[in-house]
């Protein structure tokens, strides 16, 4: 069975794999055959001069063994293996189409959290390298024309003047020091998050940053809910959505409460109470699902939390967002004012003796 690592091969955005997804879906839909969706796919592509074709690609194999599956297996670097296994399932079992609107649904959701993750990242970095390049400058090039000005005024030599410029400066410095760390450290965890460290960062992260722990929690469950969501809704048993969940995960905690779900529902308790037991989801999501396995809803039911777990994750990560935000700002401010002062106060002193 894949693993969740294999998702990281894939060349394609969580947006262009939900669009693929829907465009076949489409064309199923509509009574057109691979090849000619493909093909049409194709056309398209080299029309755009668009530097991968994909879409040329699994035409050509198409057109050989008129699968999808074999296509896509035979380029299997540029899809996610949740996915080809998924699309494998399709065919064999006639459904692929509903397969590839819930496949579209699931990568649309995948999308939006990926955005918000990026955007909570990206934008306390850019301000912290916006902060970097400003007190830089402040200090190697504003405070010494400061500098110069309070001597050619006969203040350099004070001792109170010059103390106050130093615990300026020292201030300035250490600020800088801090910003540039926490910059360098963020970009330093986002490589190894690239490379097969990735498992021992995250766990480093959710010990050291508490927040961390608890949106990745939260996203694992979101995404949780969404695999089995789209398993349930395309008409697989709960046991076989437990077994392919595993593929398009990356938290490797979360795989293994999902394993452990399956261990106790072969020990033959129900999948309600080897839920409750892994502690995956919320005791109120537990007893949601419960309603929704004895009223027939439950797939409906796994959409639904899939939706409030992605809504919190999204808030969590607007949160943190919020809280870097003024804590950085905070930090310029009083960068500034102690420059400020440190400059100010001995040219005050130097004006009032004139």
């Amino acid at each position: 069975m894949a693993t969740g690592t294999d998702r990281k091969k894939t060349a394609m955005t969580s947006e262009e794999l939900s669009s693929f997804c829907d465009q076949v879906a489409l064309m199923l839909e509509s009574g057109m055959t691979l090849r000619e969706g493909i093909e049409m796919l194709a056309e398209d592509e080299e029309k755009e001069n668009a530097q991968n074709h994909p879409y040329r690609d699994l035409l050509d194999i198409v057109e050989e063994s008129g699968s999808l599956y074999e296509a896509m297996k035979a380029e299997e670097d540029k899809w996610p293996k949740y996915m080809l296994e998924m699309v494998g399932i399709g065919e064999e079992t006639g459904r692929l189409e509903d397969i590839m609107v819930n496949l579209s649904a699931y990568y649309q959701r995948e999308g939006r959290i990926r955005s918000a993750a990026v955007s909570a990242v990206t934008y306390p970095l850019v301000l912290g390298v916006m902060l970097v390049v400003i007190i830089g400058i402040l200090l190697w090039r504003v405070l010494p024309v400061f500098r110069r000005v309070l001597e050619s005024l006969g203040a350099g030599g004070n001792g109170a003047g010059s103390g106050l410029m130093q615990a300026g400066a020292v201030v300035g410095w250490v600020v800088l020091a801090l910003i540039g760390l926490m910059v360098i450290a963020a970009v330093t965890i986002l490589i190894l998050l690239k490379t097969d460290k990735r498992e021992q960062v995250l766990r480093w992260l959710k010990t050291v940053f508490r927040p961390a722990g608890k949106v990745s929690a939260k996203l694992s469950s979101a995404r949780v809910a969404g695999i089995l969501e789209l398993m349930l809704s395309s008409g697989f048993p709960m046991e076989n959505a437990l077994e392919m969940a595993p593929a398009a995960l990356t938290d490797q905690e979360a795989i293994g409460k999902v394993n452990l779900i399956r261990d106790h529902m072969q020990e033959g308790e129900t999948f309600s109470e080897a839920l409750a037991k892994s502690g995956l989801f919320a005791d109120f999501h537990n007893r949601m699902l419960k309603v929704g396995a004895v009223s027939g809803h439950e797939p409906q039911v796994m959409a639904k939390i899939a939706e409030i777990y992605e809504e919190q994750v999204e808030d969590d990560l607007g949160r943190l967002i919020s809280i870097i935000e003024p804590a950085l700002v905070a930090l310029l401010c009083v960068v500034i004012g102690a420059v400020l002062l440190s400059v100010m106060l001995p040219m005050a002193g130097v004006l009032s003796s004139m």
